[in-house]
Order: structure tokens, then sequence, then C-alpha cells
């Protein structure tokens, strides 16, 4: 990529974004609504060739991401912690919707970062459904402990107890039917790849879709490490010199609920799975506790999963000869 690309920083929110590009050797600024006439507002003022570069603030950038895509402008999506560490190591500390626009800026200037693939209508339902999902049996969950509170309580009356019951009965079906559609569009678009995926001794058919899910199809990530971040699952030692010492742990910056499946599959796999197995023993006979095992086993049927689905293939016990990228 050239450096003489002209970069435009964006910082979005749900009802305006800000804009930031050098213009005459100077940062010029423009802030607009976060709708279409916003939009068609920013094509008449940025320059030429640009690139622009944002945020993935929840789901607020994507309009913004697809219109600037369709207008054949270049678009990169950036995680935001990776945009705050940025910001960090230059040491600005002024935090303003102008200034926030020109640091994306102006990390797209220095990082030069890949181009943001437009996703496809059913990666998008997958990944709103899934989220749906989640949050209804959050919900289940927390409305059948209060249940089980106002039970405990001994003066629960008949009539409050069928409410509670009817919902939790409610959500039950709501949960059945999203899953069942879940599963219908999964199996039309990636059929293929979630048998391959549950080839693999203790990744199971649920753990197979979500991963397929969240990925794109394994499309979103050119390295399973980069997945792997994305969730939350990657190692990470605390450790400097020899005067500080901590425990290694997992990175928790990704999604609950994926680490917790995939926690739940490496007690399988630690016993199924060769190559998680021979790994889980490694590190209990170096004497690691064996929740970080577990955790590290976990990382490896990750690793298995993005090149079996990457490369089509099924699942083979000396998975040492399949690149995993």
């Amino acid at each position: 990529m050239q450096t003489q690309t002209n970069y435009t920083g964006i910082d979005i929110s749900k009802s305006f974004f800000d804009v930031a590009f050098l213009q005459a050797g100077r940062y010029t600024y423009y802030k607009f609504s976060n709708d279409r006439d916003g939009f068609k507002a920013l094509l008449k003022v940025v320059p030429s060739g640009t690139w622009v570069v944002m945020e993935a603030s929840g789901p607020y950038y994507l309009q913004l991401a697809c219109f600037l895509h369709d207008q054949r402008i270049a678009v990169s999506v950036i995680n935001p912690l990776v945009i705050r560490r940025f910001s960090q190591m230059r040491m600005s500390r002024a935090k303003t919707d102008k200034k926030d626009a020109k640091m994306i800026a102006e990390y797209g200037k220095t990082e030069q970062p890949p181009l943001w693939q437009k996703p496809e209508q059913h990666v998008i339902t997958l990944q709103q459904m899934e989220a749906l999902l989640a949050r209804l049996q959050t919900e289940y969950t927390s409305l059948s402990n209060q249940l089980g509170s106002f039970d405990s309580s001994g003066m629960l009356t008949g009539q409050l107890r069928k409410q509670v019951v009817a919902e939790l009965k409610h959500k039950q079906t709501l949960v059945k039917k999203l899953t069942n559609q879940m599963e219908q569009i999964a199996k039309h678009h990636y059929s293929n790849m979630l048998a391959d995926l549950e080839s693999i001794p203790g990744l199971g058919k649920k753990t197979a879709m979500i991963l397929t899910v969240l990925s794109g199809g394994f499309s979103r990530f050119d390295d399973y490490r980069k997945l792997s971040s994305y969730i939350g699952i990657c190692p990470r030692i605390f450790e400097s010199g020899t005067s500080v010492k901590g425990k290694a742990r997992i990175c928790k910056m990704g999604m609950s609920r994926i680490r917790a499946t995939l926690y739940v599959c490496s007690w399988s796999a630690s016993r199924c799975n060769k190559a998680c197995r021979e790994l889980y023993e490694r590190l209990l006979a170096k004497g690691k506790a064996k929740k970080l095992a577990l955790i590290a086993v976990a990382n490896k049927l990750l690793k298995q999963a993005f090149a079996i689905a990457r490369q089509q293939t099924k699942y083979q016990e000396n998975y040492s000869n399949i690149t995993c990228f």
C-alpha cells in the first residue's frame, strides 16, 4: 500500500459521526448525522481517493461502511481496543470526538490496515440471531434464578408462580425456534464446513455453528490467532524481568458465551482428541494447573477448527501435517 494515501478517520456513534482528514497539511474536521443524508454529505467533502478508517463501534458503523463500500471507497474497520492502544502509545490524553477521529486517521496512515470486506446478508442475520439467542438465554437463566429465590422465601403465591413459569416456557419456545432457524440458515450456506468441523473430536454441533457464525464462515480472519484474540481465549502471561511474576490467564476481551462453550468442549477433547490429549498431559506433567491446561486445549481446538474450515478438510489424527496458518 502506498504511504501517500490520504486516510480519513471516522469516530462514529448512534446518531452522529465525526470526520478528520489532512488537507493542505492540516486536519479538517466535519460532523454528520449517522444516516443516509449524512453519508451523502460525507461524499461531498472527503478527498478523492481517500481511504476511510473507522472503529467497529457496536452496530453503528455497519451502514456507513456498507455505503462507502458500495461507492467503491476503500474502508478499514478496526477493533476499538486497537485504536485505544495506539492512542495510549502516542500518549494522547484528550478525549473528544474530533481528537478520536484524528487519531483514527493517524492510525490508518501509520499502520496501513487491510481492506474491510462487506459481509453477506446471511452472515449479518446469523450474527444478529446469535446475539438475540444469547440475550434470551441470559434472561431465561436470570428469571429461573429469580423463581428459585421466590420459592426459598416460602411466600410465593400460586398465581405469581404460574406467571413466572409461563414466561420461562415462552422464552424456552423462543430459544428453540431461534436455534432451529439458525441451524437451517447455517446448513444452507455452510453445510460442508459444519460437517468438517463436527469431525473434530470434542467439538460438537452447537460449538461448530457458533464458531462459524461469529467468524462469518471463517472468512473474517486470516490467522487463527486473530480469531483467538477476538474470542478472548488467547493466553496472557504477566511477567517482567525477575521481579514481576504472575499467573498465566486468558485475555477476556472477547465473548463469554463462546469462551464458556469452548472450555466445556476442552473437557472431552482432553480425552478423545489425540493432539489435545497430548497437550493436556504435557502441561500437567510440567506442573501446570488443570484449568490452565484446559484453556490451552480450548485454544488448540480453535486452531484445529480454523485450519479445517479454511482447508475444507476433515479431522485427521496426524493433524500436524495440516497447516494451521
